[in-house]
């Protein structure tokens, strides 16, 4: 999902329907630097013995070249409660990412409806139940209406 047509690392991720819920499968930008680590991993990786890029993963364990999803919720489990983290799961980053993003889109022209499409929301209602309110940001506005 990471390899554009040319088998190079894109600046955007492919993520399909098959990847995610439902038919929710979309195009994302990948972030400059994230993308740059794409591209040394796979420098690194076509290197390997054997390497094929059609079933390549970037996500893998000690024990297998590709995961299952219930594998990553277990691995962001076990980073949180290392770091000392209460109540955050897997689902935390993307909570804080559409929360990130809703506050920040206007600054570069777009909306709530970019958002939604970021985060493959078919309603834009879901994608406000995950906006997290900010009070010292509506103090603000109060003070500039």
């Amino acid at each position: 999902m990471v390899l554009g047509s040319d088998g190079e690392v894109s600046d955007m991720l492919n993520l399909t329907n098959s990847a995610s819920k439902g038919s929710s499968g979309r195009v994302i930008p990948l972030n400059k630097t994230l993308n740059a680590l794409l591209v040394n991993l796979y420098q690194i990786d076509r290197l390997r013995r054997g390497f094929d890029p059609a079933t390549s993963h970037v996500v893998r364990t000690e024990r297998s070249d590709s995961t299952s999803p219930q594998a990553i919720v277990n691995l962001f489990q076990r980073w949180y409660s290392d770091l000392g983290l209460v109540g955050c799961s897997s689902h935390s980053g993307r909570r804080t990412f559409i929360t990130n993003a809703a506050r920040k889109i206007s600054t570069v022209g777009g909306s709530l409806r970019d958002v939604q499409s970021l985060a493959g929301h078919s309603s834009l209602q879901t994608t406000q139940r995950y906006i997290e309110m900010n009070a010292e940001a509506k103090r603000r506005v109060v003070e500039l209406v």
